[in-house]
């Protein structure tokens, strides 16, 4: 017989490719991003995300203590303001009793340095027109205006109590206008999670529902089109110039050939955002029995890890890290 190579000798038992798997996953790799809602008393449970709440500052300390016990690597808060709070330039967003940066408050009293605390530094949840943005009189959004007001966000975010602050608005130069004025002030400390690509997902869909958005027509014009791929490196490059501290790729699993671009060439650690759309595709397939969900989910982190993402956001964080603990 003639003599053939024989692979399979590695798969034969769990010990066995326990010993040679090329990617791990592991509880301080995973994000848990997370909802606090002004003037609710109870949990509210968001229809599109099954398993998925907008919390209580109550039921937002009990989650983020749960998922710091667990070994998650962070939590990125978004804010949902009442929708009367909303108006044309985000105000709630600078707010300090806004109730995103109440709710960093609480979170870091109740877990302090026990994991990473992240806000979402966008304008979108907390503006009435829902873009991530200041709309100038055309109706274009004018990124110089919406950087002043990011700086302003993340001065509040970071005086509240964030680590790192989550740059996701696609404006040009944000992520350099943050650190210096983050840095004038004294936050030399305080890091930035530079969305560096994000595209203009139909997958964002849920997320709307969670934060109660109030857009009407799309963000095409300043976030990424699905069907470039070097622009990715553009926007990487620039980042990394203007003091990003980590990067990220935003969908993760309809872009992994762009996750991988960034992670070839990043300097940096890279991140990836399993995005609410990911999370109700896998998770309405396993409501119908369609799929195995928890092999769904693990196969699903660990591809995203496997195409080079150093950290994962996803809303099974907490739930994942108990399984791999």
């Amino acid at each position: 017989m003639t003599a053939i190579e024989r692979p399979r000798r590695l798969r034969r038992t769990p010990a066995l490719r326990r010993l040679v798997a090329e990617t791990t996953l592991q509880p301080r790799q995973l994000v848990l991003p997370m909802f606090v809602a002004d003037g609710i008393d109870d949990p509210r449970a968001i229809s599109s995300m099954p398993g998925v709440y907008q919390h209580t500052l109550d039921s937002l300390r009990k989650a983020a203590v749960e998922a710091a016990t667990a070994g998650v690597g962070g939590l990125m808060l978004f804010g949902v303001p009442l929708p009367e709070d909303k108006d044309a330039i985000g105000s709630q967003a600078s707010d300090p009793d806004g109730i995103l940066n109440r709710g960093l408050r609480a979170i870091a009293e109740e877990v302090g340095d026990a994991t990473v605390i992240m806000a979402d530094t966008c304008l979108d949840e907390f503006t009435d027109h829902g873009h991530c943005g200041v709309v100038a009189a055309d109706g274009t959004v004018d990124n110089d205006a919406t950087l002043h007001r990011y700086v302003e966000m993340a001065l509040a975010q970071a005086d509240a109590g964030a680590a790192m602050l989550g740059t996701s608005g696609m404006m040009d130069g944000q992520v350099g206008a943050i650190r210096r004025g983050l840095d004038a002030v004294g936050h030399t400390d305080t890091a930035i999670l530079a969305y560096a690509a994000k595209y203009a997902s139909a997958f964002y869909g849920p997320f709307r529902e969670a934060v109660g958005s109030s857009l009407v027509g799309d963000r095409r014009t300043y976030q990424q089109d699905p069907a470039n791929r070097r622009e990715s490196l553009r926007e990487l490059e620039l980042d990394l110039a203007e003091g990003a501290d980590i990067v990220m790729v935003k969908p993760a699993m309809s872009y992994l050939d762009i996750l991988r671009d960034v992670a070839d060439r990043s300097t940096v650690p890279v991140a990836a955002y399993q995005i609410s759309g990911e999370y109700a595709m896998i998770t309405a397939a396993a409501e119908r029995g369609w799929i195995d969900r928890r092999a769904a989910i693990e196969e699903s982190l660990l591809g995203i890890r496997r195409a080079g993402a150093d950290i994962v956001l996803t809303y099974w964080a907490t739930e994942a890290a108990h399984w791999l603990s």
